[in-house]
């Protein structure tokens, strides 16, 4: 006897969502009915035990399966590897925090199976019938105004490009993986930029729901990471978007080299040697925070011990890379006969691509 074929993998990516995995499971369970399914949660290693809480409940339902990562974060990453796992022919996102309407699924479903045409079936908000719920007029302004930036960099006139709700055919989202960049939050903007071609797609009306359980994911860093993610649509084929990120610190950094000197030097009365190095430890300090929380938060380092090494790794590294820029910037200098402003930038260039991918390999890559 056979069973009826696979229809569809729900991936269900979480981070400290143990309290509603199990009651989004049963409401799939009701939602989807007879139609052959599995749930695919792909969990970054919550700290309260969520991927323990699946596994008791695949225990008594094969149609649950878990995928804990270790040591990487990111919820973009995280449907990737999820919707990468099904041998199921349509596979549909959706958060593990229930705000999302799962009863929407049953619709998604049939109009990919009616229309051989559609690639993608999209939940949103913004469209006849759609609603965004109890959201505070703060919160709708912050999503207009990204909705906003993401149809700037969209190939299609879509509604809800924010929305991280949606259906689509597998054999399509295989063919675009190599091409995402899996940044970010909005995996949805991901996939509709990374195409060889437009994606057709519908869009289906859903009310976005209040959390009842658990913390928002929501913050600024987040809001940084999509502002990243919009970046790397549009520029990161010419600038990366880590060498970038990296870039850009690294002007912070020598705003706070100056004005340490500045502090220690003309308000204290060190001696400028003096001031110069706690300047340099200092920079270099607030460097490598920053790179960690932001250029690679994906793999940033955690503990006080991977702290430390990665500290020492960084100011070793770009100890070195200072080297290097005055080394190249003094050579062109004496080459080009005084032409001290493009010779100062060009050792600046070098070191920074020095400290970053030196960096990347030994600070951030060892882990």
């Amino acid at each position: 006897m056979t069973s009826a074929p696979l229809a569809l993998a729900v991936v269900i990516p979480t981070f400290n969502e143990r309290a509603n995995v199990p009651l989004l499971i049963g409401k799939l369970d009701h939602a989807l009915g007879a139609a052959r399914w599995e749930a695919i949660v792909v969990d970054d290693d919550s700290p309260d035990g969520t991927a323990d809480a699946v596994r008791d409940l695949a225990l008594v339902d094969s149609r649950v399966r878990i995928i804990q990562r270790i040591g990487r974060r990111g919820l973009s990453s995280a449907c990737i590897e999820g919707m990468c796992a099904t041998a199921a022919p349509l596979v549909a996102v959706i958060d593990g925090d229930l705000q999302h309407d799962e009863a929407l699924l049953p619709r998604m479903l049939l109009a990919l199976r009616d229309d051989a045409a559609l690639d993608l079936v999209i939940g949103s908000r913004f469209v006849a019938g759609g609603g965004t719920g109890d959201w505070d007029r703060d919160r709708v302004a912050k999503s207009a105004l990204a909705t906003r930036l993401a149809r700037r960099v969209l190939k299609a006139d879509l509604s809800d490009p924010m929305s991280g709700f949606f259906m689509i055919r597998t054999e399509i989202l295989r063919g675009i993986v190599p091409g995402l960049s899996a940044i970010g939050f909005k995996i949805l903007l991901d996939i509709m930029t990374s195409g060889p071609r437009p994606l057709r797609f519908v869009e289906l009306p859903y009310t976005f729901r209040m959390r009842i359980a658990g913390e928002s994911k929501l913050d600024h860093v987040v809001a940084m990471e999509y502002l990243i993610a919009l970046y790397d649509r549009m520029f990161g084929r010419i600038v990366p978007v880590r060498f970038a990120m990296f870039s850009a610190i690294g002007a912070l950094g020598a705003a706070v080299h100056l004005s340490v000197v500045w502090l220690f030097f003309r308000a204290i009365g060190v001696t400028f040697l003096g001031a110069t190095i706690v300047a340099t430890a200092a920079a270099m300090t607030f460097n490598f925070y920053l790179n960690n929380a932001l250029t690679y938060r994906d793999r940033r380092l955690k503990g006080w011990r991977a702290l430390l090494d990665g500290w020492a790794s960084f100011c070793l590294v770009c100890s070195v890379g200072a080297l290097a820029n005055i080394g190249i910037a003094a050579f062109l200098h004496d080459m080009r006969d005084g032409a001290w402003a493009a010779s100062a930038l060009a050792g600046v260039l070098v070191g920074a691509v020095w400290n970053y991918a030196l960096s990347s390999r030994f600070t951030w890559g060892r882990y």
